[in-house]
């Protein structure tokens, strides 16, 4: 499927800025099965300075700096994105969970798309006993990885409620799971908690939503922002495979990568240093058009 993808971000300060430094994560790159046509980051007012590089994890990161006072900022991805159509992987055989669980502490590849660095806690997500036993419901012995991974999706899916107002964007794993309530970047915490928890490396991925769905379909929650998933590794034969926990689907054609980490301080679109007196507001727009619908 061929996307155009619009996504427009606006801040707006109570008091001049004088000065700030961010990191964005707003363009996507070149995946497996993705392929990046055109992509372009306006930004108004212009940065004094503007660095385009790619992180350790392969996100294509834009590094700015304003040295001048402003009151507002507007962040504007334009891009063209092929995503390729596959063939469900949610019923693909898999090895055993206990197989994947010994397999990735023996990696020795230390590369980014190495299981070692998705095993362990992280900035944002710790290791939690009780969000481990909630995941290992889905992992009885000798369950394929995938298959558990997929019924914890389903669960989630099932027994979390979508609600906005329920947490924001610093709340942690374990107070989203108290809560059975939060937004996709918790329900990602959640299985990424659970998952490492019982020894199953997990990433969490940031992306976007087509707008809207194929004729029949219900629409996706997230649509209208940046949406986070989960990928789980399963073995070196079928690699990397996205779930979606907040939708309890594969991630599929419908879902586009912007960046991947192992939690949403590594994938976070925008991250940084703002010096500022008062309070500010954010808009955020998407837009992820099929083209030719």
């Amino acid at each position: 499927m061929l996307y155009d993808i619009k996504l427009v971000t606006e801040y707006r300060y109570a008091s001049p800025v004088p000065f700030a430094r961010q990191v964005l994560r707003l363009l996507p790159v070149e995946r497996p099965g993705q392929r990046v046509i055109a992509a372009d980051l306006s930004i108004r007012p212009a940065p004094t300075e503007r660095t385009d590089s790619l992180d350790f994890f392969g996100n294509r990161i834009t590094t700015v700096a304003f040295a001048f006072p402003h009151s507002e900022l507007r962040l504007e991805t334009r891009a063209r994105v092929l995503v390729e159509k596959a063939e469900t992987r949610a019923t693909q055989k898999t090895p055993p969970f206990e197989q994947i669980r010994r397999s990735a502490v023996a990696e020795t590849d230390l590369g980014p798309k190495s299981p070692v660095h998705f095993l362990f806690a992280s900035r944002l997500i710790a290791l939690d006993e009780a969000i481990g036993d909630y995941a290992q419901e889905s992992f009885p012995p000798g369950k394929p990885i995938l298959e558990g991974a997929f019924e914890l999706t389903k669960r989630i899916k099932a027994e979390f409620k979508y609600d906005p107002e329920a947490t924001d964007v610093s709340t942690l794993p374990a107070d989203a799971f108290a809560k059975r309530a939060g937004v996709c970047q918790d329900f990602a915490h959640v299985m990424i908690a659970g998952l490492r928890t019982i020894g199953l490396p997990a990433a969490y991925v940031s992306g976007f939503l087509r707008t809207e769905p194929p004729p029949g379909q219900p629409r996706l929650e997230g649509a209208d922002a940046t949406h986070a998933w989960v990928a789980v590794w399963c073995g070196r034969e079928a690699g990397w495979i996205g779930l979606d926990p907040t939708n309890g689907v594969p991630a599929a054609e419908d879902h586009v990568v912007l960046a991947v980490g192992r939690d949403y301080s590594d994938a976070a679109p925008a991250d940084g240093v703002i010096v500022i007196s008062g309070d500010h507001s954010i808009d955020v727009a998407v837009d992820v058009i099929p083209v030719g619908a």
